[in-house]
């Protein structure tokens, strides 16, 4: 018969939540109610902005292409055509080029175009033991990946009736070698963080776009009821993802292709006789629009992007996607987007445009109108 030491001392273990085998104690404890997601604000008044900007995505309606031919005596790979993901996906995209570079005897090679694809290019090169030549006509900050929103996604990347298996297979494992490579680049030296990302829905679990849907295991998210976050009666989806600094980014990658003994050349290439008198004998072709002219592909189809930029803003540390806006923050400034001008040539910002996206951004973050 238990004894009342006994008894206060089983009574004792079960308060502390060590429980005896076989006991089962009702929680009391109240389910806590949804966490609320506070968010800083950011400041989106017109006297804040700092610049407008505006550049031209190398589109091709079929998706990127890294493939070679035989032109004269020279060897080319193609390495372009990236839409709106020339920065997220150039080291994925420089592998694959690598790939063919490596079947070949030569360890000469002249790599055209000083942008993000056209420096991972060199790079990924040069580590595998090329005598590499950089042949740009602009260099960063003249470039279009300076202009680039650059969050670590693919976007733009080819017209739907593209969509294939076979092209998703290139697809994710130039996004899964990007990915990681991007992991692995010193964080402050290359400009490269991670930061949460809210996309906002109308759905209880987030619609990936096809480009994403390929690669899923990089884009899980969890979702923030309406309610519970200041974006109004929408689901906000969060995801993790990498911020890229182009400005940032791009010198880091020119100064470490300089100190493996790269040779960068500023010149213009304006026909393929140029690219034909290339001491070189192996070329690969990162020139973005430029191919379009210089190698005769007329599938190449301008995407005009414009950013308004407002001063930085520190405590701003996350980015959303909603209304068919983005905000993506940097530390040269909080990049305000959403536009997509197919076959416009023009990289003059236009003023209506630029209103546009800060009444909309404005519109998007009055937290106090969603509360």
């Amino acid at each position: 018969m238990p004894t009342r030491r006994t008894l206060l001392k089983a009574a004792s273990i079960a308060a502390t939540g060590l429980l005896l085998p076989g006991c089962v104690v009702q929680a009391t404890r109240p389910r806590p109610a949804a966490h609320r997601l506070s968010l800083p604000q950011p400041e989106l008044a017109e006297h804040l902005v700092i610049r407008n900007v505006a550049g031209l995505r190398p589109f091709r309606p079929q998706g990127f292409r890294v493939e070679s031919e035989r032109i004269g005596e020279k060897l080319i790979i193609h390495n372009y055509g990236h839409g709106g993901c020339g920065v997220t996906l150039c080291w994925g995209t420089a592998r694959l080029a690598l790939d063919i570079a490596l079947q070949q005897p030569q360890r000469r090679a002249a790599v055209l175009g000083c942008g993000a694809v056209g420096l991972a290019t060199a790079r990924l090169l040069q580590d595998h033991g090329f005598d590499v030549t950089l042949y740009a006509r602009d260099l960063p900050p003249e470039t279009t990946s300076n202009i680039a929103g650059a969050l670590w996604a693919p976007s733009y990347l080819l017209d739907e009736e593209f969509e294939t298996a076979a092209f998703g297979e290139r697809l994710a494992r130039a996004s899964r070698f990007a990915h990681r490579y991007f992991q692995l680049l010193p964080d402050q030296r290359y400009g490269v963080r991670w930061l949460p990302l809210y996309m906002l829905s109308s759905r209880p679990r987030p619609r990936l776009s096809w480009d994403w849907a390929v690669t899923p295991e990089l884009f899980r998210s969890t979702p923030h009821a309406p309610g519970t976050h200041p974006f109004g009666d929408r689901y906000a989806h969060e995801f993790r993802l990498m911020m890229i600094e182009p400005s940032i980014f791009l010198p880091a990658a020119l100064d470490a292709f300089r100190l493996a003994g790269g040779e960068l050349v500023v010149r213009e290439l304006r026909a393929l006789d140029d690219v034909a008198a290339l001491p070189e004998p192996l070329v690969v072709n990162c020139t973005g629009l430029g191919a379009g002219a210089l190698f005769g592909d007329d599938s190449l189809i301008p995407i005009k992007g414009q950013l308004t930029v407002v001063a930085p803003q520190p405590l701003i540390d996350y980015g959303v996607i909603g209304d068919g806006l983005y905000l993506f923050p940097r530390r040269d400034g909080l990049q305000l987007g959403g536009t997509r001008g197919r076959g416009d040539w023009s990289t003059t910002p236009d003023p209506e445009v630029a209103g546009r996206l800060l009444s909309g951004h404005q519109a998007l973050f009055d937290f106090g109108s969603h509360n």
